[in-house]
């Protein structure tokens, strides 16, 4: 009797005992949701923050430092970066390199000075791409038997984590021509392209003498290839066009240069592309062009900026077909300044070009046709400075995506 008794109870109890983990369960699965969502938030909240408070931010706990680690932040941050572009701005100088952030407005953001360059004289910034930037200088060979050759010297760095990774050294040459680096469609590959003249008792000394011989001649240079996947220099013999310098834009997969006109080799007078593959090809100009000249990415499109000095005229042309070379007039203003102040440099963002002249600095809104002059004279090194478009990353400068590095695991503080 008395167990007959007791059955309804212990069912009474096992119900119970269910029904307090089924709440459980659902309270416990509230709670981590609630955990996750504020997670998501402060992720999202710490992916605006520039890189040098991130790293700062890594000591605050485990937590912090695991997600802050994590390739899907350092992907997540990159991303905000890119649609929040800055401007970098490198003032040639003998001295100490010193590169400058500006934010949208053109107000200096940061001065930033890479360890280990304090003692490199003539370092030239060429490009700027998620977060890595690029620096050439030139050596002459150490060897007095090869007094007439010089060795190229090439720096990918990333300013915001101040890495500094030097190449390794190609093949010295008689004379280099042009640099430019492609970046790949996985996040953070690249190649770099280097231009040059070997030694050959079958060239001209100089290109002096063979335009002497022929006014409309062209050498033929070589090109040697740079993969950060193997880490190695790959000749591939000679090109059939050369870049006119190392002043290149890389955009939508492919890099280009101004290949010189035949009649002025101070003006350009062609386009020369190459993508990853190592696909050459050449595409003509729209107009007539003048020294002061620029290929650059105008939100994603190839677009060419040509300053006419004697007409104080700025024309901006898109590229609307590259099998064509078909090209649309976007923008045509006359310049805020004279003739008599050159146009060093220029590169956009959003929408905006930020020009630098000889002294002084402007944004021109071509939307509007409103230029706006900068007071960063007195702040910046103005000698022979150039400008790019600049996004903060975690990249590393060898080349290795996110996802290739060893992750922290996120753990509670």
């Amino acid at each position: 009797m008395d167990k007959a008794i007791d059955m309804p109870i212990q069912r009474r109890k096992c119900k119970h005992i269910r029904r307090t983990k089924s709440k459980h369960t659902r309270r416990s699965k509230g709670n981590w949701n609630e955990v996750q969502f504020t997670i998501d938030i402060v992720t999202n909240i710490l992916s605006r923050i520039p890189v040098q408070g991130l790293l700062l931010f890594k000591t605050v706990s485990k937590l912090w430092n695991g997600l802050i680690s994590s390739s899907n932040f350092k992907k997540l941050q990159l991303t905000w970066s890119r649609d929040n572009p800055m401007y970098i701005l490198y003032p040639y100088t003998d001295a100490k390199p010193k590169m400058y952030v500006l934010d949208e407005y053109g107000d200096v953001d940061e001065m930033i000075t890479l360890p280990g360059c304090e003692n490199v004289s003539d370092l030239s910034m060429i490009c700027s791409y998620d977060g890595l930037v690029c620096f050439i200088n030139y050596l002459p060979v150490s060897n007095k038997s090869e007094k007439n050759l010089t060795e190229l010297e090439i720096r990918m760095c990333n300013p915001a984590t101040r890495e500094v990774l030097l190449l390794p050294k190609s093949s010295p040459s008689v004379k280099q021509l042009a640099v430019g680096v492609a970046f790949g469609p996985e996040t953070g590959c690249y190649k770099v392209f280097r231009f040059f003249l070997s030694k050959s008792e079958s060239e001209p000394e100089s290109d002096s003498e063979a335009e002497a011989e022929s006014p409309n001649i062209c050498i033929e240079s070589e090109c040697d290839i740079y993969s950060s996947a193997t880490g190695t220099w790959r000749g591939i013999g000679r090109v059939p066009h050369r870049p006119m310098g190392s002043n290149h834009v890389y955009v939508d997969g492919k890099v280009y240069w101004f290949v010189a006109s035949k009649n002025n080799r101070d003006v350009a007078g062609s386009i020369l592309s190459v993508d990853m593959e190592e696909n050459f090809s050449t595409m003509s100009l729209p107009d007539f062009v003048t020294e002061h000249s620029f290929l650059v990415d105008f939100d994603g499109c190839l677009s060419l900026v040509v300053v006419y000095d004697e007409d104080l005229i700025i024309n901006i042309w898109d590229l609307t077909d590259s099998n064509e070379s078909e090209w649309d007039l976007k923008c045509s203003d006359a310049i805020l300044y004279t003739g008599i102040e050159c146009t060093d440099s220029l590169t956009v963002i959003r929408g905006e070009v930020f020009l630098i002249t000889t002294n002084y600095f402007f944004i021109f809104y071509p939307k509007e046709n409103i230029w706006r002059k900068l007071a960063l004279g007195d702040e910046l090194e103005v000698e022979f400075p150039v400008v790019f478009k600049y996004s903060q990353s975690f990249l590393p400068c060898n080349g290795a995506s996110f996802s290739d590095g060893e992750e922290d695991k996120t753990t509670e503080a």
